[in-house]
Parts: C-alpha cells; sequence; structure tokens
C-alpha cells in the first residue's frame, strides 16, 4: 500500500487543527523526536522561516490514532482561499448506516452540525431543500465551510 497524507493550504494552522481533529475524531501528531516542535523540525530541513507557522509550536498535522485514516497536514500559507474546492471531505456521523430511517439520519447530521457550527464552521447548503435538481433522490447531508472556508459535507 502506498503512503500518502492528505494537505490542506492554511493560513492559521493551529485553528484547523483546532477545528478538524475533534470533528474527524484525530489527535495532534507530537514533534518528531529530537525535536522540541514542528518549528524546531522545519528549521532543521531547511524550510525558511518566513514560511513557519510562528503563532505556536508550528503544531500543524493530526492523524488517525486508529491507523485507518491518513494523516492530515495544515500547510501554512499566506494566500486565502478564493474559489470553490476541487477536493473536500465527506464526514459520516452515521456511520453510512443504510438501516438508519432518513428522519434518524437527518437528527445525527444535524447534531453534529450543530456541533461545528460551535467550533467555527458555517452552513452553505441543506440537501435536498438547496438542492432542486435533486428531484426524487433520497438522502440528507449538509454542505459545511471551515472557519477558513474549505468546503466539506456531513452525511
Amino acid at each position: 500500500m502506498t503512503d500518502w497524507q492528505l494537505t490542506i493550504d492554511s493560513i492559521d494552522p493551529k485553528r484547523q487543527v483546532a477545528f478538524w481533529a475533534p470533528l474527524l475524531d484525530y489527535r495532534v501528531q507530537p514533534a518528531p523526536d529530537g525535536f522540541e516542535s514542528w518549528n524546531a523540525y522545519y528549521v532543521s530541513i531547511g524550510v525558511p522561516e518566513d514560511e513557519l507557522d510562528h503563532d505556536g509550536d508550528g503544531a500543524d498535522r493530526i492523524y488517525d490514532p486508529t491507523g485507518a485514516g491518513p494523516t492530515i497536514w495544515f500547510q501554512a500559507v499566506r494566500e486565502k482561499k478564493v474559489d470553490k474546492n476541487r477536493l473536500h471531505l465527506d464526514v459520516y456521523p452515521t456511520g453510512r448506516d443504510q438501516g438508519l430511517s432518513l428522519d434518524e439520519r437527518a437528527r445525527i447530521v444535524e447534531e453534529k452540525v450543530e456541533q461545528v457550527q460551535l467550533a467555527g464552521a458555517s452552513v452553505l447548503r441543506r440537501f435536498p431543500a438547496d438542492f432542486p435538481e435533486a428531484g426524487e433522490v433520497e438522502g440528507y447531508f449538509v454542505v459545511m465551510a471551515d472557519p477558513e472556508g474549505n468546503e466539506f459535507c456531513i452525511g
């Protein structure tokens, strides 16, 4: 299997780590052995000072403690997001349980939506209400934006 990580450009990696880690049941990845912080590690491999996240210790990575999901790196960048994502995460608090009724699925989704709104996310659209082109397709999910405007879905 090929090892990989998901890299997300971020104006404020520290805030993104604080937002995404609890949403995905992830943990903050500690700095590599022998380094007191991620910033110390980055300097050791030649990352220029002006590219470091100076709002903390550079802790900009999260990982799945079960080992099932990829590491996520919130790479510090200066420019803000300006267009729609070409890639987004789908988060399933329902566990993708097809045995749930639509009402139960919607209740679980809305509980998670409320939690992430308190953490700084915003609702963009709800399916099916905001998708008139959907016709008779059955389902329920909410398109949201994280604190930096990156879209993701809760379904």
